[in-house]
């Protein structure tokens, strides 16, 4: 009757090895690390391992491990005082193409890092860093689109010869005003053409021909998108420079950006790098000066001055590039920048888009220049550096084209580069957190007391009060816990606070599943059921009940999850993820426990759960009863 089939079984012991060995790397701790990875064009490969390796000798000094895992070089170190020595000293050595982080790894076995076990990240609440929750100003985005396409329009009406009486601005709309009919026809044609981006309506006002040109619903959305995508590009580029691994800056909610530095160990560094600006120009490269081509045509120049007239800037690639001190075009002159493909050979390409003004400077330069090299430069914090210098192909204005690129990834970040020059609007800061790295480790201890000492209560009380299917209860309860921990450590989930707080009402959750069940088995023997039969009912009939309450509870945490945000969403993926697993451990693995005690016996006569005990004899006198 109470008996499983071997298929079960084996269910549940494959899931609890396999998830007693993704949680194991969580209990080995963490080691300072210093993580290396490349800017742009410089990539971490063997050679750079090298590199490094002949670094620390040079500064006698000592890694316990390092390793190339992908693009990225991480070296385990003794203590925090050696991390900060070597980070120092990589710093110094390799220059600035790299990033030199400060990070933690786990000291789990090889073996289980073969196997993708790897331990949960902690968040800034338990690891410590800056929290910075910035509103960016949507309205001056659209407030300088539409300032663009006043200039736009103005110079398109003056090449077509379209006559006005002249054009202005009213919030996000521009005005143009016309005296005769045939114009106003000339210029929607033109506009229309030239801006489809643009909705026109034409109305008559006070004797004159009146143009409403309108950004239309998708093209304000993606003005506002390209405007959140420049400003999170820029911000991710100003926090590499600040020496700390795993960053995050991403979007959260409608126009606001989170920035969270985990480890960072200057605040006011850090507040002071997210909030600077950046600037991209466009120089012509001093040819007159090069000496061959390529890499080699500057190089010269790399220990000495630069002849009058000139600067000596750096590539990214590490290149000397001679530019002229006169700028064709600066960053706020460029509208967007997207990366695509040439129709002809396929080879990626970024396409750019200036206004008015950047266009006839970039028509009267290329137009004097064919066949020469332009060189587009980002200036941040004062230090310029050559994004790609490219040769002039023919006459272009407001839209060209660059090519060259090795691959699809560089047009895109090209392209992002380009548009992250400077923020794309302004940015507030509407929330600031700090949360120091003592006060992270007693969160830490704090969370893990709170889970040990709840446990430990649920435990005394389930024992005391079912005996023998409370230790069973107790049992599924660990393996729920060890089900969700190893879930977590697969997805590489960050633990919260928050987090900590769904796992203690997940146990406290998962427990009442097997309180229902237990309960029920006892109003069974009450009833006159026999044991075996009483066991059988109980969990049949206490499982819908069970699934019920849970998938009221899982609709309140898909809710969170969907409408949350920040620490709200991360509570209600640990509280849904518990949901499941809770399911799984009451019911599965605590009936597989009772059916391996009870189910091979033939004839049981008591069952040891709590003040309830059943004897042959109660079966007639729960008849006679019902007689």
């Amino acid at each position: 009757m109470n008996k499983y089939p071997a298929w079960k079984y084996a269910v549940i012991v494959i899931a609890l090895v396999i998830a007693f060995f993704y949680t194991l790397p969580n209990f080995f701790g963490k080691s300072p690390a210093v993580q290396v990875s490349g800017l742009r064009a410089n990539k971490a490969d063997a050679a750079l391992v090298t590199r490094v390796q002949d670094a620390l000798k040079g500064a006698s000094l000592s890694a316990t491990s390092v390793e190339l895992e992908g693009e990225t070089i991480k070296l385990k170190l003794a203590d925090a005082n050696m991390q900060l020595k070597v980070r120092d000293a990589l710093q110094a050595k390799l220059g600035e193409g790299y990033v030199v982080a400060l990070n933690q790894l786990s000291n789990s076995p090889e073996w289980l890092h073969k196997l993708g076990a790897q331990p949960m990240s902690l968040g800034l609440d338990l690891r410590g860093g800056v929290h910075y929750l910035m509103k960016v100003d949507m309205k001056f985005a659209v407030d300088k689109a539409v300032d663009r396409y006043v200039g736009d329009v103005r110079v398109l009406l003056r090449d077509k010869k379209v006559y006005h009486n002249g054009i202005s601005r009213n919030d996000d709309k521009v005005i143009v005003r016309f005296k005769e009919k045939a114009e106003l026809d000339k210029a929607i044609k033109e506009i229309g053409s030239q801006a489809p981006e643009l909705q026109l309506r034409d109305t008559q006002d006070a004797g004159d021909f009146v143009l409403t040109a309108v950004m239309r619903p998708e093209t304000l959305k993606k003005l506002q998108d390209n405007a959140l995508e420049q400003n999170i590009t820029a911000l991710r580029k100003r926090v590499n420079e600040l020496g700390v691994s795993e960053p995050i800056v991403q979007q959260q909610g409608q126009g606001r950006i989170l920035v969270q530095i985990a480890g960072c160990l200057d605040p006011a560094q850090c507040k002071e790098v997210i909030g600077r600006t950046a600037s991209l120009e466009l120089r012509l490269v001093a040819e007159d000066q090069a000496v061959g081509q390529g890499r080699d045509a500057f190089e010269r120049y790399r220990n000495e001055a630069a002849p009058f007239g000139t600067e000596k800037m750096i590539a990214s690639n590490g290149e000397v590039v001679l530019v002229k001190k006169q700028i064709v075009v600066t960053g706020d002159k460029v509208t967007d920048a997207q990366p695509g493909f040439d129709s002809q050979n396929g080879q990626p390409t970024v396409s750019v888009r200036l206004d008015a003004a950047g266009g006839r400077a970039m028509l009267q330069t290329t137009r004097e220049n064919l066949k020469k090299r332009m060189a587009m430069i980002m200036i941040e914090k004062g230090k310029p550096e050559v994004l790609t210098w490219p040769v002039i192909d023919g006459e272009f204005g407001p839209q060209f084209r660059i090519t060259g690129m090795a691959n699809p990834n560089e047009s895109k970040n090209l392209a992002l580069l380009l548009r992250a020059g400077a923020l794309a609007a302004p940015m507030e800061i509407i929330e600031e957190r700090t949360i120091g790295p003592s006060l992270g480790a007693e969160n830490i201890e704090k969370g893990m007391n709170s889970l040990l000492f709840g446990f430990a209560l649920i435990t005394i009380f389930m024992i005391a009060y079912y005996m023998l299917f409370g230790v069973i209860s107790v049992f599924a309860l660990g393996a729920n816990l060890l089900f969700l921990v190893a879930i977590l450590s697969m997805l590489q989930a960050t633990m919260t606070l928050p987090g900590i707080a769904a796992i203690a009402l997940t146990l406290g959750m998962a427990i009442d599943a097997n309180v229902l069940i237990n309960e029920r088995i006892r109003e069974e023997l009450r009833n006159g059921m026999s044991p075996q039969m009483a066991i059988q009912a109980g969990y049949d009939r206490a499982l819908d009940t069970i699934i019920d309450s849970n998938i009221t509870t899982l609709i309140a945490g898909l809710a969170l999850l969907i409408w949350g945000s920040g620490p709200v969403r991360g509570f209600a993926v640990v509280h849904c993820l518990g949901i499941v697993t809770s399911i799984f451990s009451a019911v599965m693995v605590s009936r597989g426990i009772v059916n391996l005690i009870y189910g091979g016996k033939k004839k049981v006569n008591k069952l040891l759960i709590g003040n309830v005990n059943w004897h042959k004899s109660d079966v007639s006198t729960a008849k006679a009863a019902k007689a």
